[in-house]
């Protein structure tokens, strides 16, 4: 029960986090430098608490040489999540940007229990539990986009609508694909943190390990890229708050690594995204962050209560 719950939480800091960034994002007039701000923020945090955890920062090079490669690469994938997502969102519209990356979260989830990959606690695939990873998704399909979609059906949605959900470039199927592709890294991120911290024996010092990997990434991406840094002040003075999406990234990494050898990967996927659109839904309904209000609707519930039914059937059943 407290590993659920810790995986709710985490979920519901999500998209707060993402929030944040995007406000820090508009600050700093790149998302490089945003996300390169996030997690050396995020990387810090994790390096006191480490130190705290009477743990070191720096890895013996006989540990990393003794262990598969994959295991160090857990920032990497995170960052490169992160980044597809940046990408996708003008190729696809909000609405698929969320879908394509659960569809790849939901069945790399399901595939790495099944065959115990990157040493997840091994939990085997059945029509049963597929039946509901299916009701997942298809809560997270409801909850996204069942309202623009009824607008539409109905005859009720406006110009702007359509057009936001109408992509402008051509080769949606590469997206899509790239869109699953992403989500299906961002498990594989869980579940290799997950064993991290087990091979470290310290949650937190993996937690550090995987920020540190995806900072020291993100330093070579601004190196390449060399985006202009443009500090912005919109809307009067910048909120203090635009600087702690890190801090809620780092607490959603440590969360993962408890989470994964408690629950394995594809349940504790599924719980967090679960968090993630109960978020979402908090931040609509109450303008949270500086973002506009949009009452959740009915129809948004009956999405949040299908993919409980699908948690129950995938725990319970």
């Amino acid at each position: 029960m407290l590993a659920i719950l810790i995986g709710l939480v985490i979920g519901v800091g999500l998209p707060m986090q993402t929030s944040i960034n995007s406000r820090l994002r508009a600050a700093l007039g790149s998302p490089f430098l945003a996300s390169l701000v996030s997690f050396g923020i995020g990387t810090i945090f994790l390096a006191v608490m480490t130190l705290m955890d009477h743990r070191g920062l720096l890895i013996g090079t006989s540990l990393i040489s003794t262990q598969p490669f994959w295991l160090w690469l857990g920032g990497l994938l995170g960052v490169i999540y992160l980044t597809g997502n940046i990408i996708l969102f003008p190729k696809l519209g909000s609405v698929q940007t969320v879908i394509f990356p659960v569809l790849g979260q939901i069945l790399a989830g399901l595939i790495i229990d099944d065959f115990g990959l990157f040493y997840s606690p091994v939990s085997q695939l059945t029509v049963v539990r597929g039946l509901g990873a299916l009701l997942v998704l298809v809560g997270v399909t409801v909850t996204v986009a069942g309202n623009s979609w009824l607008e539409r059906v109905t005859g009720q949605a406006g110009l702007e609508t359509v057009e936001e959900e109408t992509p402008k470039q051509a080769h949606l199927m590469f997206w899509r694909l790239f869109g699953v592709l992403a989500g299906v890294l961002s498990a594989t991120q869980t579940a290799v943190n997950g064993h991290l911290g087990q091979v470290l024996g310290s949650k937190i010092q993996a937690a550090y390990v995987s920020f540190l990997v995806g900072t020291l990434t993100l330093i070579v991406i601004v190196l390449v890229v060399r985006p202009p840094l443009k500090f912005q002040r919109s809307n009067g003075k910048p909120p203090w708050w635009m600087w702690i999406g890190g801090l809620l990234g780092a607490l959603f990494v440590l969360g993962n690594v408890y989470l994964v050898p408690v629950i394995g990967t594809g349940f504790a996927v599924i719980i967090v995204l679960i968090g993630l659109m109960i978020g979402s839904l908090l931040i609509d309904q109450f303008g949270w962050l500086s973002s506009e209000k949009n009452p959740v609707t009915l129809l948004q519930i009956g999405g949040l209560l299908i993919m409980i039914v699908g948690v129950i059937v995938i725990r319970i059943l």
